[in-house]
């Protein structure tokens, strides 16, 4: 059932949000790296409004967030020495670490699993309205499921209005992409999905950390990102690597690049350099979305540091997964 229309209130205020969240509320607020959208995560009712609001299967998890690290025992049975070092070296900032979920976390957040992941998100505006949260907050990305993720208020503003109770409006999301994630709930940490916190940088903090294998079909994945297709504009997506962009180009076409290519398209962006492919990406497809775009090619970045994000993120728009 979807819950009734209700007024979206569109606030600056962190206490006003936060006065949403604690009682019983569902509030996207930014992050830097995309918005999320949150509840209490004792508030069962609101998890299940998050799910409504979206259109999200209730097989996805959601990952909870912290406003200090010390909060992770209210929602951890147990924090690994890995899950630690890893906490230590990257909270708060654009990382996910999963572990052994809390027993008195409501099994909607996990979607049934018995680990949880856990986030403490560097953006100030975010950090102060966690602070005045009475328990840490259940967030997915804040866009109908699917879709590109917002990563400013206005497009949180047109996929939600009428079907959350508030916005909390700050600044553009610095990085783009969500944040990384990595399972610790076993021996070996397990890269899960890729982000700004790279494969690189994980390993300098725990050598062993690995790419996980690729769930199949039938496995629930103990990620969100990993099993529907996301991040997809209406447009279709051509993927093509450097220097391989095909002859043929459709009409009514945009590209997003590194390097250069034929002026042939209807909207181009040329990225500087990784960080701005992954600032811009979103934005370019919900651009593409509102000009009428039918066709966007994309070229995909080196599999390396920031780039193995962005080739997930574009393969997966694709519905290459």
């Amino acid at each position: 059932m979807i819950p009734r229309p209700v007024h979206t209130v569109v606030t600056g205020s962190p206490r006003k949000a936060a006065s949403f969240i604690n009682r019983g509320g569902i509030v996207a607020f930014p992050t830097e790296t995309v918005y999320g959208l949150g509840a209490d995560i004792t508030c069962d009712t609101a998890i299940q409004n998050i799910f409504r609001a979206k259109g999200r299967p209730s097989d996805n998890p959601l990952i909870v967030h912290i406003h200090s690290p010390g909060q992770a025992g209210e929602v951890a049975a147990e924090i690994t020495p890995a899950a630690r070092a890893f906490m230590d070296s990257f909270f708060p900032g654009p990382l996910t670490v999963i572990v052994k979920k809390h027993p008195n976390i409501s099994r909607l957040v996990s979607a049934g699993l018995d680990t949880i992941g856990i986030r403490c998100p560097a953006h100030p505006l975010a950090h102060e309205f966690l602070s005045m949260c009475n328990h840490p907050v259940a967030a997915p990305s804040a866009n109908i499921s699917g879709r590109p993720s917002s990563t400013d208020w206005h497009t949180v503003y047109h996929d939600l209005r009428g079907k959350i109770d508030c916005i909390l409006k700050g600044s553009e999301s610095r990085i783009g992409v969500e944040s990384t994630i990595v399972d610790c709930s076993g021996t070996i940490p397990l890269l899960l999905r890729a982000g700004a916190i790279t494969l690189e940088n994980l390993q300098r903090t725990e050598p062993s950390t690995t790419i996980a294998p690729q769930p199949d079909e039938h496995q629930q994945p103990r990620s969100p990102g990993l099993k529907y297709q996301h991040y997809a504009p209406s447009a279709d997506i051509i993927l093509f690597e450097r220097d391989s962009l095909p002859d043929s180009i459709s009409d009514s076409a945009a590209c997003i690049c590194l390097h250069d290519t034929p002026e042939r398209f209807t909207k181009i962006c040329r990225c500087r350099d990784l960080d701005d492919y992954a600032f811009n990406l979103f934005r370019f497809f919900r651009q593409c979305d509102n000009e009428g775009i039918e066709t966007i090619y994309c070229e995909l970045p080196p599999d390396t540091g920031l780039g193995r994000a962005l080739r997930d993120r574009l393969t997966r728009a694709a519905g290459h997964h």
